[in-house]
């Protein structure tokens, strides 16, 4: 192996460890925020390199256990490349992810929630609504994909990608949220958006009847949130500070 090669390896190994630490952060986030499911859901991170593998939970940890080290490395087929440990992932957890990080060249990180009030709206009727600036925020970035059972047809990762097309958002129907972006801040930005969103609705929707916004309003919003996404570099930090007090230890 020449200077070089060597330099590219460890390049790799070092931009990996640093997606698995925030993947791992993310998952403690999402436990603080009380969004976790036991030990279902599942997020996801592509592996820097040119071996199209991601990172995602072992099956059996609880989300605020999740470690950098722990996390599992699979290929596309959903074959464990390196375990932390505990190998096994979540099958379904494999579909939908797998689906985005094949279909979505862009797609850096995969989030799928099973969180009440994100499952309820999936479930409304009309999905989400403009009820709040939030939602209005989220709307453009929205797509919607009919539940079908639990994931675990591989022939429903098509039909997935195909809902999902070029958004960053979807509610899955009947089953709860994803979010996808170029890198797990990007990512968990628009996941905690989409949550806050759907929060506010069942809130709103609980208390009677709701004022709707104008529609040149809705529009003004959704032009404003073409650069949503951007707003990681200020949220992420701050989000790291919040769980660095609450809960360390995750990037191990």
């Amino acid at each position: 192996m020449t200077t070089s090669d060597q330099s590219t390896e460890q390049d790799l190994k070092k931009a990996e460890w640093k997606v698995r630490t925030e993947l791992a952060a993310a998952y403690r986030l999402v436990a603080l925020f009380g969004w976790d499911d036991l030990v279902f859901t599942h997020l996801s991170a592509r592996v820097p390199g040119p071996e199209h593998h991601f990172l995602i939970n072992p099956y059996g940890l609880l989300f605020h256990e999740i470690t950098a080290s722990s996390l599992v490395k699979v290929d596309r087929d959903g074959q464990v490349v390196q375990s932390g440990g505990l190998g096994r992932v979540n099958p379904a957890g494999f579909t939908i992810h797998s689906a985005v990080h094949m279909g979505r060249e862009d797609a850096g990180a995969v989030m799928h929630l099973h969180a009440p009030d994100g499952v309820a709206v999936s479930a409304h009727r009309d999905g989400l609504l403009p009820l709040s600036q939030t939602a209005m925020l989220c709307l453009n970035h929205l797509s919607y994909h009919d539940y079908e059972g639990v994931a675990l047809n591989l022939d429903e990762r098509e039909r997935l990608i195909n809902d999902l097309g070029d958004k960053s958002m979807m509610l899955l129907r009947n089953h709860g949220v994803l979010t996808a972006g170029r890198d797990v801040p990007e990512t968990f930005t628009y996941l905690y958006f989409l949550m806050k969103a759907c929060e506010i609705q069942v809130k709103a929707q609980s208390c009677g009847p709701t004022y709707m916004p104008s529609e040149q309003a809705v529009q003004t919003t959704a032009e404003q949130s073409q650069a949503l996404g951007s707003a990681s570099a200020l949220t992420w930090p701050a989000l790291v500070r919040l769980l660095d007090s609450k809960n360390p230890g995750y990037a191990v």
